[in-house]
């Protein structure tokens, strides 16, 4: 829940400037629902695509202040965020929920951004696996692996956004291995072609080193996002 027209327009403007200089990268902003006529009107052409960062789960009704997969195509969205840890751990999103929103976004026609990911009591308790194969398993159950062919799914460890800890890439690295291997027990093709991407406090001094790790294949950026100099710094260390 952060910025304003005139601030929106400074880094968006930067941004798609930024990244038009770049080769081999792929880059996307996700803004809050009142920003995506200004993120349409300043990145159309551009090399930058734009989402937002949730939707409801059904395609239209008596639901006051949500917002369709279809309202967002409005706004030629390419991309929403479904299921970010702070949509399951302030507002108690399940798994089967995220699930239906996932899919209603993607029968819409947008790519739908699965966020996954464990606390810090989990990690602790040592369930990280169990709590992410969980969360991946739900949309699996609901739509079937095919579901992942045209989507993007993010590794948030909880514990590493805004709490000072920060995970390393080793660490990084095993989740995304496992998140790949859980995909690859139903389709070994989806698998490989799925992109993962990490969401654990990116900054530009470790984004190269946690892009070099075979399983993660770029980054969720969250603060650093909102600095149009550290994000642009990060998109460079992701091309290939």
């Amino acid at each position: 829940m952060n910025g304003t027209l005139a601030q929106n327009a400074a880094l968006l403007e930067a941004v798609r400037s930024g990244v038009a200089t770049m080769s081999g990268v792929d880059c996307a902003v996700c803004v809050p629902f009142p920003y995506l006529a200004q993120a349409q009107q300043k990145l159309s052409g551009s090399n930058v695509q734009w989402g937002a960062q949730d939707v409801h789960q059904l395609d239209k009704g008596a639901y006051t202040g949500e917002v369709s997969a279809a309202m967002l195509r409005d706004f030629a969205c390419s991309y929403v965020i479904v299921g970010h840890s702070e949509r399951r751990a302030i507002y108690g999103e399940s798994s089967q929920l995220v699930a239906e929103k996932f899919l209603a976004a993607q029968q819409a026609g947008l790519i739908p951004i699965l966020c996954v990911g464990e606390s810090l009591q989990q990690r602790e308790s040592g369930v990280t696996e169990t709590v992410v194969a969980e969360q991946l398993d739900a949309l699996i159950t609901l739509g079937s692996v095919q579901a992942l062919g045209n989507a993007v799914v993010a590794y948030e460890p909880v514990w590493a956004i805004g709490t000072g800890k920060t995970a390393t890439s080793a660490q990084a690295q095993a989740v995304h291995a496992f998140i790949r291997q859980r995909v690859a027990s139903h389709d070994g093709q989806i698998a490989s072609g799925l992109c993962i991407l990490y969401g654990g406090s990116v900054k530009a001094n470790n984004a190269a080193e946690l892009f070099a790790m075979p399983d993660i294949d770029g980054g969720l950026i969250g603060g650093a996002s909102l600095v149009a100099d550290e994000f642009l710094a990060i998109c460079r260390a992701g091309q290939v």
